[in-house]
């Protein structure tokens, strides 16, 4: 709360802006300026030390450090020679320097920290002078308010003015462009000052005019700020129009000023225009007197006047006056920039539109012209401050326009009261001082006990003075205010205050705005900081009869003694006590007071004596004058410290004569926890796995009394309510009061009894008494029937306390206190302590409602009401989520597996009636259960339910068995889950959802081929037709005909099996993966055609759930939306499933082929179409080219089948295939595929066997090939392509193999010339296996002989060859 400053903005490019604006000089004349000024910096006498602190010293070190880490040219005064002006709004910089001018824009970056921070970025650069040897001497940056309706304060852009030693004043935008060009006055320009419009503060007030002076040596030029603004939104539309296209000249409004001669004043060299004011009815008559003698006369209403003061020599200050009315205004000629072609590139590119583009020495004429001048109208001084030898330098005008500081050569600094015209102070020791003026408001809450708060609010004033020869920033109060703040910086600042807003607003448009506008700001240039003063308004009030202040000196003592940790608590107690008994402002004690409470150093004896004083001394005082709310805070606040103390007492005190009261029968619960206790000890062996926690969230730890009272209030009606937090700190609330009770350490009764007084309602203990009880689940199943017990014990007195059941409660209706106990346990995510506490109320809800009824009827009648129906659901619910959630905490093996999933009866009803075997799917899917292996499970699971129809008395044999494997326990418990829910996670349901999770998770990784492998498998287990079918169509319209087709385009277009690369960009899986998902790909739409046959067969199942479950709400379950679907149109899956035959075939033997091309247009066009509709498909013979293209394509599958099989290395192939190796390219089923591929292509079956049987032989497969000859038909044909291959095997062993026999050779040579010549033109070469046993090529011949008819043409050649093979064999 005292002043201090702020950094706000950080300029990166100094660095710049001063080698550009100093580009011309050499280090050398640098140098040298900077060992000067330090010679002359002597006037740093010792007596000025006195201002500065040990901290200051110590920040100056600092400063000083940095600034000798500069380099040379930085650490010269580089700035003080520069014009620099800031905007009022702080996003624009001009610094200047002779012709040269840079321009810095806002703009926010991302420092090193990740943080933002504003910065200003230069913009624009360049040469602002046009006439040879001007140089810059003034520069203001006015922003101009936006005339939009929605604007809220910002302005729509900002102007540059820069007055120039020729005289000349000229206005820019921010981005260099110049708009206009003045030239009022042919000396140079001494200053320029703006004035903005200000809202009055108080009713009488003269509503000011906006208007930029300009200061001459020897004149005073004011320009009316309406006309300026017009004319310079104008000159701004019309650079627009010049940059957009080109249009007409228009013509702004012309400027009014006036001008007047300042007379009677030997040197000017800064000025201020107060602005427009009344003198009262005595200052006329007196002024009226001294002008105009005895017998002057009087008017009868006072004139009003433009007051304007300068400062210069003789005299030293000068007050002029000029009446209203006295001069006409002048109209200027605008000067358009865009006519005279200054300076911008941009116009003198768009002169030719302009009309002006003539020859260059009429240019250079219309530049050389300068305007006409209007001479000065005469004002004479009307008094001043004579002092002959004291010169001012600067002047500055207070925001309220009644005072002013100047300083002077003499190191001065005078305070003038701008009304009486007089010196009211003066600061010595200050030389080239620079000044600025802070007007802070009153804060809102300052006055909310004072008398008269309807008052306005008040208005501090504080001038602000930079003494760079000393690096010091001082804040004075005024008028006769002590100094408030003093700041060491450097020496080489600027201290920037404009003393105006935002031009063009008025009464009117300035209603709702809050301008952002900065008042005082310091630039560093060592470090580019831009920093502001910020000020507390009760530094005005600090002198030493202030009570504020030193409430506020208290209030910042108390906090220090606070915030050190080493204090003694004894010494804590009375510092805190005398610092918080001394203050007196109401406010500043209630602060006071809450800083102690939420201290986490104070113990809680020390915060009890110091409240308890307090309040102690407030009931002794006068009760109008204390503060109501601060009495009600020492009261509720006692209230909450007296409780948390004896609670804690209750709890560490050795009291156990009351514990040993509560050893409550736990009749029918003991039997629940038998019925349970083999899963609840499953569930506590999962639970207690080793995880990682922090100390200081353990809940063993104590509870600081700050917490305590943060989370308590005190109502009017004087009783305690907690308020509702997070659900960390409501559990540690909670673990506070009851834990203690729970575990049996701490008197139940005594502790119920000591909380129902403190007036806490009865539905909040509960609320935290479920809380800690489910938080700490596990520490409750080490000891369930001890913590039972006591649960029990604890919900019999809170329902007993009074406003917990209502005494009118009929138990044929819903009890809200036990509806909020299920409630929660219905919320729970603790399975088996929700269970547990659902036990013990419906225990005691029961013995309530028999007490009731007892009370009542006196009949032995058992009571039955709603609400035990209620409970009775709700723990068959709890009983049920326990086993579902044992079986979801069960970690996979061998891997991590994430987290376990939590369930909840809320969430289960929220999921629908297929949350449940969702939840299973999932677990499955993590666990990667096998299909087969879950259907065993299941199978196991319906032996046990016929055994247990049978034989109902074996039950609890299960948790005996504790030899077991895991994967068996894992099963029974699955098992388990299944009895319990035998509608829900029937097998058809489980399967289901077991093969939309794998399709799920295999579409977020189609990399993992096994996923949807699994998904097919677990397809193909679902019983029912209908919901097969259902399923199907709704894995193959959402996850895979996309891919499919994508499939389908890319082989197309490529012709062949693409490589991996183009699948990935494509279809968004690998080559392997694709060969996989194409298989899968038929295996389901196999699926879907056996299942589209078969619906019609079978009846559609009926969806059940469970009695207890019948309330769930929340989306369709899988099965219903599996039998809401929509029949498929069985030709055309046919259609799919043959190109997807195509598709896999090829992708699995790598061929050449374009699976589309091998049907028509009407094939084409069926393709990828929704499966339900009905689609022209392709009927009649095909075109003979598609079925010759069709047959070659089967004929290559074969051949690639038969070579895959024989070749050992293919089965050895390092992939990441997820194929089974039943769907490989060496799988059985390929040549019956191809023949069924065959008669739905109208390809001839005999053509594809004929070719396999030659394949075969040729690969050497000789019994394979002759089970295939059995089936051909056209034995004529075989015949003529075997004898040929024979023919070639027997020229490999006559001819071309390396052991040739004699014996050969001589049978080579007895055998006939026609068989010699036909064996001699063999190309054994085309036999992939041509070493092949003679007995094979024997039975081989044997087999022609038998096929061939006597009458065919080569019959002779085969017996030839019979007798060839028999001698071979023979001599062999």
């Amino acid at each position: 709360m005292s002043c201090s400053l702020l950094e706000f903005c950080r300029l990166h490019e100094l660095k710049t802006v001063r080698d550009y604006l100093f580009q011309s000089q050499k280090n050398e004349p640098v140098e040298e300026k900077n060992q000067t000024e330090n010679d002359l910096s002597w006037e740093t006498s010792e007596w000025e030390s006195a201002w500065d602190s040990g901290e200051n010293k110590e920040e100056e070190a600092t400063s000083a450090t940095m600034v000798e880490e500069e380099p040379t040219g930085q650490r010269s005064p580089w700035l003080q020679d520069c014009v620099v002006s800031l905007s009022p709004c702080s996003d624009l910089l001009v610094v200047a320097r002779e012709q040269k001018a840079v321009f810095l824009s806002a703009k926010w970056r991302t420092d090193d920290g990740g943080r933002e921070e504003m910065t200003l970025a230069v913009s624009w650069t360049g040469t602002l002078s046009t006439d040879e040897g001007e140089c810059v001497s003034s520069s203001i940056c006015i922003p101009l308010a936006s005339q939009k309706r929605s604007s809220t304060g910002r302005p729509d852009w900002t102007c540059v003015v820069v007055g120039f030693t020729s005289g000349y004043v000229r206005f820019y935008t921010e981005n260099g462009v110049l708009l206009l060009a003045q030239l009022l006055h042919e000396d140079p320009v001494l200053r320029l000052k703006c004035r903005t419009y200000e809202i009055p503060r108080h009713p009488g007030v003269t509503e000011q005019h906006e208007e930029l002076s300009i200061l001459y040596p020897a004149a005073l030029v004011t320009i009316d700020g309406f006309s300026l603004f017009q004319s310079l939104r104008a000159c701004r539309n019309q650079v627009a129009r010049a940059a957009a296209a080109g249009s007409d000249v228009i013509q702004p409004p012309p400027l009014a000023y006036k001008k007047w001669g300042l007379q009677d004043m030997d040197t000017i060299v800064d000025h201020s225009s107060v602005g427009v004011m009344t003198l009262c009815v005595f200052d006329q008559m007196k002024n009226a007197s001294i002008l105009g003698g005895f017998n002057a006369s009087v008017k009868g209403n006072p004139p009003a006047m433009s007051q304007y003061v300068t400062v210069g020599g003789g005299p030293y200050t000068g007050f002029f006056y000029a009446v209203e009315g006295s001069s006409q205004p002048l109209l200027s000629h605008v000067a358009l920039a865009v006519a005279s072609k200054l300076t911008s590139a941009l116009f003198s590119a768009a002169s030719g539109w302009l009309g002006w583009n003539k020859h260059k020495n009429e240019e250079e004429a219309v530049q050389k012209h300068k305007p006409k001048v209007e001479p000065a109208t005469p004002l004479g001084i009307r008094f001043g401050l004579p002092d002959s030898r004291r010169h001012g330098e600067s002047i500055c005008l207070s925001p309220c326009n009644t005072l002013a500081g100047v300083t002077d050569d003499f190191g001065r600094v005078t305070l003038l009261d701008l009304a009486r015209g007089i010196a009211i102070r003066m600061w010595k020791g200050y030389r080239d001082a620079q000044l600025g003026w802070l007007q802070v408001p009153e804060e809102r809450g300052d006055r909310e006990f004072s008398p008269s708060t309807s008052l306005p609010r008040r208005h501090a004033l504080f001038l602000v003075i930079y003494a760079p020869r000393r690096g010091i920033l001082e804040v004075w109060g005024m008028q006769q205010g002590p100094r408030v703040g003093a700041f060491t910086v450097g020496k080489h600042c600027r201290l920037l205050y404009a003393g105006y807003r935002l031009m063009g607003v008025n009464s009117v448009t300035s209603k709702g705005w809050q301008l952002h506008t900065q008042q005082v700001c310091l630039l560093d240039p060592v470090t580019g900081a831009l920093r502001t003063v910020n000020i507390p308004f009760h530094l005005a009030l600090s002198d030493k009869k202030s009570e504020r202040a030193k409430d506020m000196h208290l209030l910042k003592k108390l906090t220090t003694v606070l915030r050190s940790r080493q204090v003694e608590p004894d010494i804590l107690e009375s510092e805190a006590k005398s610092a918080l008994l001394d203050i007196k402002h109401p406010a500043i004690k209630k602060q006071a007071l809450e800083s102690l409470l939420s201290n986490k150093n104070a113990p809680v004896s020390c915060l009890t004596n110091i409240t308890s004083a307090l309040y102690d001394t407030l009931q002794q005082q006068d009760p109008e004058e204390v503060d109501p709310a601060l009495l009600q805070l020492c009261s509720s606040q006692l209230k909450l410290l007296q409780l948390y103390t004896d609670i804690q007492h209750l709890h560490s005190a050795a009291d156990m004569e009351a514990c040993s009261k509560n050893q409550d029968s736990l009749e029918g619960i003991e039997d629940e926890l038998s019925r349970v206790g083999p899963t609840l000890q499953r569930y506590a062996q999962l639970t207690l796995r080793p995880s990682v926690s922090f100390a200081q969230d353990s809940p063993d730890s104590t509870l600081p009394a700050q917490v305590f009272l943060s989370q308590m209030e005190c109502t009017e009606d004087e009783e305690l309510r907690v308020i509702r937090c997070s659900d960390t700190e409501w559990t540690q609330l909670g673990n506070f009061m009851f834990w203690g009770c729970l575990c049996g350490k701490s008197p139940l009764y005594k502790v119920c009894d000591t909380l129902q007084q403190a007036g806490i309602s009865p539905q909040q203990l509960l609320s935290l008494l479920l809380s800690v009880w489910l938080q700490r689940e596990k520490e409750v199943l080490q000891k369930p029937e001890e913590t039972v017990r006591n649960l029990h014990t604890l919900l019999i007195a809170l329902s007993n306390m009074k406003g917990a059941v209502e005494e009118s409660w009929d138990p044929q209706s819903i009890s809200p206190w036990w509806q909020q106990v299920r409630f929660t346990c219905i919320q729970s995510h603790n399975a088996a302590a929700a269970l547990l506490a659902a036990f013990v109320a419906h225990r005691a809800t029961k013995a309530s409602i028999t007490s009731r009824a007892d009370s009542k009827l006196q009949l032995e009648w058992e009571a039955v009401s709603l609400e035990l129906e209620q409970w009775v659901v709700c723990v068959r619910q709890l009983e049920d989520v326990l086993v579902l959630q044992t079986l979801l905490l069960v970690p996979p093996q061998g891997a991590a597996g994430g987290a376990a999933a939590q369930c909840s009866i809320k969430t289960l009803l929220e999921g629908g009636t297929g949350g449940i075997a969702d939840s299973v799917s999932k677990w499955v899917f993590r666990h990667n259960l096998a299909p087969e292996r879950l259907k065993e499970i299941l199978q196991k699971k319906e032996e046990e339910d016929e055994k247990l129809e049978q034989k109902a008395g074996e039950e609890g044999k299960e948790p005996e068995e504790k030899s077991q494997e895991d994967t068996d326990r894992t099963a029974e418990l699955l098992v388990a889950v299944c009895q319990r829910f035998p509608h829900s996670l029937s097998p058809d349901l489980l399967f289901a959802h077991c093969c939309w999770e794998y399709v799920v998770q295999w579409n977020k990784d189609p990399e993992e081929g096994q996923y949807l492998w699994c998904a097919v498998e677990h397809l193909k287990l679902v019983s029912s037709p209908h919901i097969q079918l259902g399923i199907s169509a709704m894995m193959w319209s959402t996850f895979i005909v996309k891919r499919f087709s994508a499939a389908a385009f890319l082989l197309e277009k490529v012709g062949k099996a693409p490589k991996d690369r183009l699948c990935r960009r494509d279809v968004g899986m690998g080559d392997k993966a694709m060969t996989s998902f194409l298989g899968c790909c038929v295996q389901l739409l196999q699926i879907l055609m056996e299942a589209d046959s078969a619906v019609e067969e079978v009846p559609a199942p009926e969806l059940s759930v469970e009695e207890v479950w019948c309330g769930a709400e929340g989306p369709a379950s899988l099965a219903e939306l599996a039998l809401e679907q929509r029949g498929v149109h069985y030709p055309l899956v046919q259609h799919h499933c043959l190109v997807a035959s195509l598709l896999h075939a090829a992708m699995t033997f790598s061929l050449k082929v374009k699976p589309l091309s091998l049907f028509d247009s009407k094939g084409k066009n069926a393709f990828f179409r929704d499966l339900t509709t009905i689609q022209l498909m392709p009927s009649g013979d095909m075109d003979p080219g598609l079925v010759s293209q069709r047959q070659e394509f089967l004929l290559r599958v074969l051949s690639g089948w038969v070579q895959a099989i024989n070749d050992p290395s293919s089965s050895a192939s390092g992939t990441r295939s997820p194929s089974p190796p039943s769907s490989g390219p060496k799988a059985d089923w390929w040549p019956s595929l191809c023949l069924d591929l065959g008669s739905l292509l109208q390809v001839n079956p005999d053509i594809l066997r004929r070719h396999l049987v030659c394949e075969l032989y040729n690969e050497g497969l000789d019994p394979r090939a002759e089970e295939v000859m059995l089936e051909v038909e056209d034995k004529d044909v075989l015949g003529s392509q075997l004898l040929v291959l024979t023919g070639q095997r027997l020229s490999y062993s006559l001819l071309h193999s390396q052991s040739q026999t004699q014996a050969a050779m001589e049978l080579l040579a007895r055998l006939p010339p026609t068989l010699c010549t036909w064996l001699k033109a063999m190309d054994p070469s085309e036999l992939r296996c041509p070493m092949v046993p003679l007995s094979q090529t024997s039975r081989l011949v044997g087999r022609l002989i038998e096929i061939l008819p006597e009458n065919h043409a080569q019959y002779s050649l085969a017996l030839h060859l019979l007798e060839a093979v028999e001698v071979l064999t023979t001599e062999g």
